[in-house]
């Protein structure tokens, strides 16, 4: 079965003009970096926040920036300097190639916030980042609706304690900074930066419509715990004929076969599949 879906899906690749990839935070496992998949994948992730006895959800909540500052920004910071210090895995390369086969005619759609696609060489011009960026910074009072880019330099982290030993601080008011993170309960995140790059998607959505160009979907790391990629995919092929979805996922692996195609297997080793001959040659398309 997996053999003739695989199939189905390299024809469809050869057919495609233009590609959407939708990332969940299952993108980055192959890279090493942890998908905080329930209580114990983000505890093995931080086992010291696990004695305090936090959730993921807990966490990531901005109310740490007002009641524990230190320990809001030893969270943050610490994936901010993770995902600086990560490298990209070749999934990311091979995606890659096979857009610039199609013309450059893609779009990324993802809830991840560690910038991975822009540092594998996608252009920020064609990625959606719908919870925002940890590599950009705002108020966290919000005080001139104004987003900036976190600087390069490393947030230094007490890891016995836990604690940020210094904390960004706005660049207007002098006030402590947050990153321009989507979370939990939150209602001081300042949507402006990807609500354009929201614009620019549909813009992009629009003109595949009206060319009636064959779109592939490829959703790698999607969950259902928050189904928002998910979602969006399957919007799009459903109302759009002239595209299909591949879904990656090694759990979560279930689609309607009316909207697409699913490989039950994480991303490298799906990409692996679909976009080489026998594993070893990059497919022609």
């Amino acid at each position: 079965m997996i053999k003739e879906q695989v199939a189905q899906v390299k024809e469809f690749i050869k057919q495609a003009d233009a590609v959407l990839i939708t990332a969940g935070a299952g993108m980055g496992v192959d890279s090493g970096l942890p998908d905080f998949r329930g209580n114990e994948g983000f505890w093995k992730a931080y086992p010291i926040i696990k004695d305090l006895g936090i959730s993921f959800e807990n966490m990531a909540n901005p109310k740490w920036f007002t009641t524990n500052p230190s320990l809001a920004w030893a969270f943050y910071g610490h994936r901010l300097n993770l995902y600086r210090e990560t490298t990209p895995h070749n999934g990311f390369k091979m995606l890659l190639d096979l857009v610039e086969k199609k013309n450059n005619d893609y779009f990324i759609y993802t809830s991840n916030v560690d910038g991975q696609f822009q540092k594998a060489g996608f252009s920020k011009d064609k990625i959606v980042e719908i919870h925002g960026s940890i590599h950009h910074l705002q108020c966290s009072e919000n005080c001139q609706k104004e987003i900036w880019n976190a600087d390069e330099k490393p947030i230094k982290i007490d890891m016995d304690k836990f604690e940020a030993l210094d904390i960004p601080l706005c660049k207007n008011c002098g006030n402590m900074a947050r990153p321009n993170i989507l979370m939990f309960g939150d209602l001081s995140w300042d949507e402006d930066r990807t609500s354009k790059q929201e614009d620019s998607f549909n813009k992009w959505l629009r003109s595949v419509r009206r060319d009636k160009k064959k779109l592939l979907i490829i959703e790698i790391g999607a969950g259902t715990a928050i189904p928002t990629i998910r979602e969006e995919g399957e919007r799009i092929a459903k109302s759009y004929k002239r595209s299909k979805l591949v879904r990656f996922n090694p759990r979560d692996y279930e689609i309607n076969v009316k909207v697409g195609y699913s490989i039950p297997c994480g991303g490298l080793e799906g990409l692996k599949k679909v976009l080489y001959h026998d594993n070893l040659m990059f497919m022609k398309v």
